[in-house]
């Protein structure tokens, strides 16, 4: 019997984990007929097979290139002050120490090095540890206590004892950005990196609507009532849990901002050039040795990036028209 080194162990089960979410090798499935269809339709096809066939998965698996955790860290490699995540051969080494040798690369927190990362992997980065963490917490059925088991591609856990079957999930939690006129309100929490606003935040509570929920998080947090508010767009967040992020903008009535303590370290108006210029700043490349610490907002990959751009654009189209 070949004993397997308890590291190399918990990196393989990883890499199970994994294989729908890592790059495998787009091999034709015998029993999807696929000829006539788009690539994107071919791609979503090839994943749910993935998913609902252990034996087309297992194949998968053998010609597959992976990202590597290690206890919810990703394994990443750090140039110029920025994070990339290699993916490693399904056929090579999993040794920790071997991995951080041979790649040059560490396990890195997720959540640290989140703002810093670079490259298309970003998403499935956060997609891999989101489904990580729910195969974690799920080990056990909620209503008879036994043990449940996952299937091959980790898409869903099944219990042992009355095959009750747990799919991951997801909790909802609006994201606003609150304007006034021809000023948009951002704002803080004590634990962001110095210098950092953005949109308000908050998750939806049991029976309510997207709707009420803007309404109430702005009322809640900034001392604000929403006049009218519209849809802009949709984020996969895997912090704290795995969370949909949907982005709306608000528009109210008055300015008079009352802020929640609680909730909030700040929270202002910017102008039009001061939201601009938050915009093109690179946290990463701001002096700090006059001890002031510039605004800047999320990077371009966010939601709350995307939302505040869309307000500048509209607020530049607006002023282009008012002026033709």
């Amino acid at each position: 019997m070949i004993q397997v080194h308890p590291e190399k162990q918990r990196l393989r089960a990883v890499c199970q984990a994994l294989k729908m979410l890592g790059r495998v090798a787009r091999r034709p499935v015998t029993s999807l007929c696929i000829r006539h269809y788009s690539s994107y339709v071919r791609h979503t096809r090839f994943l749910f097979e993935l998913k609902e066939n252990d034996e087309a998965c297992r194949q998968a698996l053998r010609s597959g290139s992976f990202y590597v955790f290690h206890n919810l860290s990703p394994f990443l490699r750090k140039s110029d002050g920025c994070y990339s995540a290699p993916t490693v051969n399904a056929s090579g080494s999993l040794e920790k120490s071997n991995l951080e040798e041979e790649l040059a690369g560490t396990f890195t927190d997720l959540r640290k090095a989140f703002l810093q990362l670079r490259g298309m992997g970003t998403p499935c980065l956060s997609q891999a540890q989101a489904l990580l963490r729910w195969h974690d917490t799920h080990q056990y059925c909620s209503k008879t206590g036994k043990p449940t088991q996952k299937n091959v591609s980790g898409s869903k856990r099944v219990c042992s004892a009355n095959g009750t079957i747990y799919y991951p999930q997801m909790s909802p939690v609006v994201i606003t950005l609150v304007s006034h006129r021809d000023r948009c309100l951002l704002a803080r929490q004590p634990g962001f990196p110095p210098g950092m606003y953005t949109a308000l935040a908050g998750f939806c509570d049991i029976g309510e609507t997207l709707e009420e929920t803007v309404r109430r998080e702005v009322a809640e947090e900034v001392g604000l009532e929403v006049d009218s508010l519209r849809y802009s767009g949709s984020q996969h967040w895997p912090f704290p849990n795995s969370s949909l992020m949907v982005a709306c903008h608000a528009a109210v009535m008055r300015d008079e901002i009352n802020v929640n303590s609680v909730e909030l370290e700040a929270a202002r108006w910017f102008t039009l050039e001061e939201v601009e210029e938050a915009l093109q700043r690179d946290h990463r490349a701001i002096n700090k040795s006059d001890g002031t610490i510039p605004v800047w907002v999320p990077p371009k990959w966010a939601i709350a990036h995307h939302l505040i751009r869309e307000w500048v654009q509209e607020q530049r189209a607006s002023l282009s028209g008012a002026t033709t």
